[in-house]
């Protein structure tokens, strides 16, 4: 095998050449997870007018202290029907419209009511209680940018700025496939030597969290012409991502029949444990992950390589892998010529993320990785890297 790359220049190499879909328009309310392909801003001031803060009393500030008759009272999406003369007060909702002539609200608790009368013992301050016109956003103003994924909160900031709907990144297409003749479907009655197909299902769930649209090709089997009628049907997709068959085993097929389908082939090792055989290639503007077939190993690949790149082809502006920072709760040994993805629990302990790496690490153990829920990065190097250390990690 040649020189391995390292994690950075793979993904690197993996992001130049993830080109973003065209855009394409879609209603706010089934844009959540898309990421946003234009900014988009507020058809509206928000609020569109002042309103009030607080359940309490409009008034002039300059009327107060002092005892003030209630003239009217305003709600919520019902307007004062005459402004606030000197001298009087108006009691008001939260979200109400400040009438006209007042300039703050004074709460409720704040007030001594009498009949129809109120008395205010402390002066008001001019603007107190009140929400400004357009003190949240301005019409016109972006309310959230271009290669921004679309939240929860940032959709119902784009409800409440008047935004009815969004240019998007399209979906990628993905086209998954397994590749052995050891693999059966979930249910089936296992022969000697088989076991059952897992990757295809961790991929297509993987790939639908990353906002794409997912086809499960059939299980291809080691030989060379259901891997050439399987891959090919693949490359209709705007990204293939393949589990097995890419080592050097006599029946690691998968990319010698890409590269007879016209793939090119951009790099074939990274310096990672597990996922150290995954390929990346291109035909077209269509990417191509070759993954090992060990589950761990496709898992890792996933997060570090494919992930960034469907965000990447969604048009986001930050697409990963986004490493976050904890801290490791017990010591391990540091691989000498690769780094390595721990399998990790988390918890928050004090002012840090605490990572406990789970009992288990070979990278078929999927069951035991599927009590984790963090990908701890450990550095290449000699020796052991101490619990208490420094780490980053990628959330699952």
């Amino acid at each position: 095998m040649a020189e391995l790359l390292s994690i950075e220049d793979a993904i690197r190499a993996v992001l130049v050449r993830a080109r973003p879909l065209p855009a394409e328009r879609v209603p706010l309310e089934g844009a959540s997870g898309r990421v946003l392909a234009e900014p988009a801003q507020a058809a509206v001031d928000l609020p569109p007018f002042a309103s009030s803060a607080m359940d309490g009393f409009a008034v002039r500030a300059a009327d107060t202290p002092g005892t003030l008759p209630v003239v009217a009272a305003v709600a919520a999406g019902r307007p004062a029907e005459r402004p606030l003369a000197a001298g009087e007060a108006m009691a008001i909702a939260t979200g109400g419209a400040v009438p006209g002539g007042a300039d703050a609200v004074v709460p409720i608790e704040d007030v001594v009511v009498m009949d129809n009368r109120v008395e205010v013992r402390n002066a008001a301050q001019p603007g107190g209680h009140v929400r400004p016109r357009g003190g949240d956003a301005e019409k016109g103003e972006i309310v959230v940018p271009a290669g921004t994924l679309l939240t929860p909160p940032r959709i119902g900031a784009l409800a409440a700025a008047g935004v009815e709907e969004v240019a998007c990144g399209s979906r990628p297409r993905a086209a998954v496939l397994s590749t052995g003749t050891e693999l059966r479907p979930p249910g089936a009655t296992l022969g000697p030597g088989q076991i059952y197909e897992a990757n295809s299902f961790l991929l297509a769930a993987a790939l639908t969290s990353a906002g794409a649209e997912v086809e499960r090709l059939p299980i291809a089997e080691d030989d060379e012409s259901f891997h050439r009628k399987a891959i090919a049907r693949a490359l209709d997709a705007d990204v293939v991502v393949t589990s097995g068959g890419v080592s050097v085993g006599p029946h690691d097929l998968v990319r010698m029949i890409a590269a007879e389908l016209g793939v090119e082939e951009v790099f074939w090792g990274v310096a990672v444990k597990p996922g150290k055989p995954v390929s990346f290639g291109v035909r077209g503007r269509t990417l191509v992950f070759g993954l090992p077939g060990n589950p761990v190993s496709t898992l890792a690949g996933f997060e570090l390589f494919v992930r960034p790149a469907m965000l990447r082809l969604q048009g986001a502006s930050e697409p990963g892998p986004r490493f976050l920072s904890g801290r490791l709760e017990r010591p391990v040994r540091r691989n000498p010529v690769r780094d390595q993805l721990v399998r990790a629990r988390s918890r928050v302990d004090a002012d840090a993320v605490a990572l406990d790496p789970v009992t288990g690490q070979e990278s078929h153990m999927i069951v035991r990785a599927a009590g984790a829920d963090a990908l701890v990065h450990i550095p290449r190097g000699d020796g052991e890297l101490g619990g208490g250390a420094a780490v980053r990690y990628l959330p699952l």
